[in-house]
């Protein structure tokens, strides 16, 4: 992650700028504000503004007129109540505004969880940066074999050095003539010729590879971020927006830490049982010998129960 000199003064202005206020504040989170925290090779999150707090969600729960006095302990099992019996509109009085920057690909995953406010930088306005998101290595996986969304085994060796020479290659060559379409001048680099005119910014854009960087603001309230986080910080999301799901994670913890402890424990570390497989764990938890074939389970269900359990499916 790469910001400029102008850039990293006026997140510095803005970290060190102080208002008085008469709202509750969280300080995990008041020490994140405005500073980006970096994620995969030139994305990042940074905090803008948040509402509320651990706090809060008591107070709404219990509709009390201020921030009462109870002890923390039962602010903390209140919050651990609401979590495990799924009750969502105590969590949506708390909301936080976050600026990121990541690769187009990521975003229009991103976008799919549509319970947020977003606004994304404009290339029908303004010029995007040659910024491309390139993975590392290890992250260069072929297709599983048995999953059509997933990765396989990583590539290794000449197949991985053709892999990422490719995706340098074509994304500097779409952005190259990106530019020379628009006939905009780059800083250190194309000069505009003032003997053509330049296409539209709208239909340029259209030459752009999807590992491009854009930037947005993304407001969310706290339940349904937990929700984004508990699809998005799964070990089966996808590695790329995974990465941000995690900065979340951490953002989440210093906003919100009984909040954060209590998603952890019956959200994020938890699993689900089907009616059909709870009653095949009664039958195991009576002593009795269930196979695949005697549980009523699909093969996919019984091997979902299986690893669960932490036994060979």
């Amino acid at each position: 992650m790469v910001l400029s000199a102008a850039q990293m003064a006026e997140v510095e202005a803005a970290a060190n700028a102080r208002t008085p206020t008469a709202r509750p504040v969280s300080p995990g989170l008041e020490a994140l504000l405005f500073r980006p925290i970096p994620v995969l090779d030139h994305g990042f999150i940074r905090v803008i503004d948040y509402m509320g707090d651990d706090a809060a969600v008591v107070q709404a729960a219990r509709v009390s007129y201020g921030r009462g006095t109870r002890a923390a302990n039962e602010d903390r099992g209140l919050i651990r109540y609401l979590m495990r019996h799924r009750h969502t509109t105590p969590f949506e009085m708390c909301e936080i505004k976050c600026h990121v920057k990541l690769p187009i690909f990521v975003a229009r995953q991103w976008i799919r969880h549509r319970t947020a406010n977003v606004n994304e930088y404009s290339a029908r306005y303004s010029v995007l940066d040659r910024e491309f998101y390139i993975p590392e290595a290890r992250h260069l996986a072929a297709q599983s074999e048995t999953n059509r969304q997933g990765r396989g085994e990583v590539l290794e060796g000449p197949e991985a050095a053709r892999v990422l020479a490719l995706l340098r290659e074509d994304a500097e060559r779409c952005y190259d003539h990106y530019l020379e379409m628009l006939n905009e001048e780059e800083e250190g680099g194309r000069p505009r010729d003032p003997s053509r005119r330049g296409l539209a910014r709208e239909l340029a854009r259209m030459n752009l590879t999807l590992n491009t960087y854009t930037q947005w603001y993304w407001k969310i309230d706290l339940h349904n971020l937990l929700h984004f986080l508990s699809l998005r910080a799964d070990p089966h999301a996808q590695y790329e927006i995974r990465a941000y799901a995690e900065a979340l994670l951490g953002i989440v913890r210093a906003w919100v830490p009984l909040t954060y402890e209590a998603f952890q424990d019956y959200r994020l570390g938890a699993v689900t049982f089907s009616a059909q497989m709870l009653a095949v764990l009664r039958r195991m938890l009576a002593g009795e010998q269930v196979d695949q074939a005697g549980s009523g389970l699909s093969r996919r269900e019984w091997r979902e129960l299986m690893a669960a359990l932490g036994r060979d499916g």
